[in-house]
């Protein structure tokens, strides 16, 4: 039996928004099971609801009904000080648009999660060069965002993300804005640090070839999860 506190678990999750005083469903009843060390790709076409369920998931939106059980904690029954305590200490989140601050050095924005609530240790230093080294950027942790590529400035993103040693890995169109090269390298790249980090790692994209590298590819349809075919 597989504890629950290894486990991102989603149950009949819906989410509704209102327009002109009508509801637009865009969820209708998601429901998973993830491991610590499974990794999901979704995909599905624009406004399906993929960034929805992953914002969702994030802790950066409300559902409208259902339950989300994170590793044993239900966390839209904290408050906002506890959310973001929960985000910053469990969830890292990867974007299609990599979100570095460009007056701060590579080494300096891995370490931008650490300072929130205690403040960049020497040990959090440490993890942050290895990871650095990890991804290949050893001989770039000095430089400016705007002096490395868009496939480094992604690892980059990678990195920050593992900082705090997340349970729950999320990535919102990591290769989008990435060359086919890039994008198969940055998707092994998550797929083995998924592996290494025992994380849960759910990754939305419109990229098929991306979605093909994941051992475990679902469909957003009409508001809900379906099983893809290889």
């Amino acid at each position: 039996m597989n504890d629950s506190h290894e486990q991102l678990i989603v149950r009949n999750l819906t989410k509704e928004f209102s327009i002109a005083a009508e509801s637009l469903p865009i969820l209708a009843g998601v429901n998973l099971v993830l491991n610590r060390g499974d990794a999901l790709a979704i995909t599905g076409p624009s406004g399906s609801g993929k960034s929805t369920l992953l914002y969702i998931l994030g802790v950066l939106d409300q559902p409208t009904s259902g339950d989300v059980i994170q590793f044993g904690q239900n966390p839209f029954e904290l408050n906002a000080k506890q959310q973001a305590e929960f985000r910053n200490q469990n969830i890292g989140f990867i974007f299609q648009d990599h979100h570095l601050m460009p007056q701060f050095s590579v080494l300096e924005n891995v370490l931008i999660p650490t300072m929130v609530y205690q403040g960049a240790t020497s040990d959090a230093e440490d993890r942050a060069r290895h990871l650095l080294e990890r991804v290949g950027l050893q001989d770039r942790m000095h430089h400016r965002p705007a002096q490395i590529s868009g496939g480094e400035r992604q690892r980059v993103a990678v990195c920050r993300a593992l900082i705090n040693n997340p349970r729950l890995l999320l990535a919102d169109e990591p290769t989008g804005n990435l060359d086919r090269s890039n994008t198969e390298s940055i998707g092994k790249l998550l797929l083995e640090i998924n592996q290494e980090q025992n994380t849960v790692l759910i990754c939305v994209t419109h990229s098929r070839e991306l979605a093909a590298l994941f051992p475990t590819h679902q469909g957003l349809r009409d508001g809900l999860l379906v099983m893809e075919s290889a």
